[in-house]
């Protein structure tokens, strides 16, 4: 047997134990023999000569990565000056994705080491891929409960095929979200940051509320404000400008568009609610949206096109049908202290008319104190020692419950308590979720088969009790979304109810001060519905 079979057979033993003892030494042994039989390019062979000793300077996490992707290409450089200036480029684009480009590369420094060039620009290349295509931040490190269907890929194939093809820039925008809520987003960010390098806005004095028709000297500084965000036409801004400071008809006309944009009561009356968020700076607002990229980037990209959303930090829900949103509802979610959890659970029955079987830390805590005489009024009895309210008009479930599939006990369901969905802050339940106008809503879902729509209106109109299969599984999935983009193309925000953008800003090494909510309603009394 020749040397160079020799080599060859010791490389295909080896290949996967470049870290391992003795093993690491035939490896390299016969990378340098198969290296001389089959190039004369001393560089390559020098390459080969180093692998190990480069790679375990490399950060242990991106190791195995860079492993797979040389042995896909035979062990040799790949980085030549064409693809050096196709990876330029891609980083080029980092601003698109809310990153800093140099955090991950720096060409200056990668062409100043030649000899360690070729290894450090994979793992920077590897590393800026892996955050485009699954996130910077393991979600589960800064939330309580996070579950959901996460995005993977396999980078060493994806970057060599991209290589090949000719294709490398395509390909790392690729590996971010490319549906419509990411894409608008994206956009935003880039405007914002736009924004900052022209100065941003002027900042915004609190103060007593500003009274539509009354004078304030804050008018300027709000006018700059709303036209800075596209609230006010700038040919306007100027013209009210150039008026006084009087806060007439056509400037409140402006900040209910703000009011509504950021989720607040639009009622022109510039109080405290509005007046935190005019305080935010372009920055903040920057970083927000950022962080909201992050938290897109965790998600699998593909998603059934028939599903439910629930946006826990806007309380809003919206239904999808072939792939479009065809359906949008107010709803009641977690209170800070009782956060609705980010999950993505299949749905598959209504329950019509359903009872509801308390939680024993509802019960112990907030039923079982009040007495026997609470528990009679709540029309709630105790049974083997759980406390149940009977189905009617007052149960705590309402009319109609949306069954979840292994969701901790996590449901959407119909409420008595009205009035919640008029609120601004409508982060209020014990975690479950509370959905405006839920009876039409259900007999949305199971109008596709006539015959479960009439088993659930008979149920309505007799008041049974009574479990109905929609006859296919719709995936709900509660998110966290405190920048988004609305229906008229704008980024819309939300306050950080939960504290999530600060904890995940803490982890991101990102500073950010945002706008606090204004709870603007009381709980009701007797409201303890999950």
């Amino acid at each position: 047997m020749s040397r160079i079979e020799t080599g060859v057979e010791i490389l295909a033993m080896n290949r996967r134990q470049l870290g391992l003892g003795a093993a690491v030494t035939a490896f390299a042994s016969a990378m340098g023999q198969a290296a001389s039989a089959q190039t004369r390019d001393p560089g390559a062979v020098a390459f080969y000569d180093r692998f190990n000793d480069q790679l375990a300077r490399l950060p242990a996490g991106i190791q195995p990565d860079i492993r797979a992707f040389y042995e896909l290409n035979g062990w040799r450089p790949v980085w030549n000056p064409e693809r050096l200036r196709a990876l330029q480029a891609a980083a080029g684009r980092a601003e698109r994705h809310g990153l800093s480009q140099t955090d991950y590369f720096n060409f200056e420094t990668l062409a100043a080491d030649p000899d360690d060039a070729e290894m450090r620009t994979t793992a920077a290349a590897m590393g800026y891929a892996r955050v485009l295509a699954e996130g910077r931040v393991r979600p589960e490190t800064v939330e309580d409960l996070w579950e959901m269907q996460k995005n993977r890929v396999d980078l060493p194939v994806g970057l060599n095929d991209a290589l090949a093809q000719n294709r490398l820039v395509d390909w790392f925008e690729g590996l971010a979200p490319t549906d419509i809520g990411y894409s608008n987003l994206s956009a935003g960010y880039v405007r914002y940051r736009r924004l900052i390098r022209e100065g941003g806005w002027p900042s915004f004095r609190q103060g007593p509320t500003i009274e539509p028709g009354a004078s304030d000297a804050r008018i300027p500084a709000l006018i700059q404000r709303l036209v800075a965000e596209g609230d006010l036409p700038a040919a306007d801004g100027t013209r009210l400008t150039e008026q006084g400071i009087v806060y007439g008809p056509e400037l409140q006309a402006a900040v209910r568009g703000f009011q509504v944009r950021h989720g607040l009561t639009a009622d022109g009356r510039i109080g405290t609610g509005s007046q935190r968020s005019l305080s935010a700076s372009a920055e903040d607002r920057a970083r927000q949206i950022a962080l909201n990229l992050e938290r897109r980037r965790w998600l699998k990209r593909e998603v059934s096109p028939e599903r439910i959303e629930v946006n826990t930090a806007a309380a809003i829900m919206v239904y999808w049908k072939d792939g479009r949103p065809v359906h949008s509802n107010r709803v009641v979610c977690g209170s800070p202290t009782n956060q609705t959890p980010s999950l993505e659970k299949p749905f598959a029955s209504v329950v019509a008319n359903p009872p509801w079987y308390v939680p024993a830390s509802i019960a112990r805590n907030e039923i079982l104190p009040r007495g026997p005489g609470y528990l009679a009024s709540q029309n709630m009895y105790i049974s083997n020692g759980t406390v149940i309210q009977r189905a009617g008009p007052t149960a705590a479930l309402g009319y109609v419950k949306f069954e979840l599939r292994d969701s901790y006990a996590i449901f959407l369901h119909d409420t008595p308590s009205k009035a919640a969905f008029n609120l601004s802050m409508r982060q209020r339940s014990h975690g479950c979720v509370r959905v405006q106008g839920a009876v039409d809503f259900a007999r949305l879902l199971l109008s596709p088969d006539p015959a479960l729509l009439e088993q659930f209106d008979t149920a309505q109109d007799t008041r049974e009790t009574k479990r109905i299969a929609t006859g296919r599984e719709i995936s709900v999935r509660l998110l966290y979304w405190t920048a988004f983009v609305d229906g008229q193309g704008r980024v819309a925000f939300r306050e950080d109810v939960y504290e999530r953008d600060a904890k995940l800003a803490e982890a991101l090494g990102i500073a950010i001060s945002l706008p606090k909510a204004v709870d603007d309603g009381a709980r009701v009394a007797n409201d303890v519905g999950p």
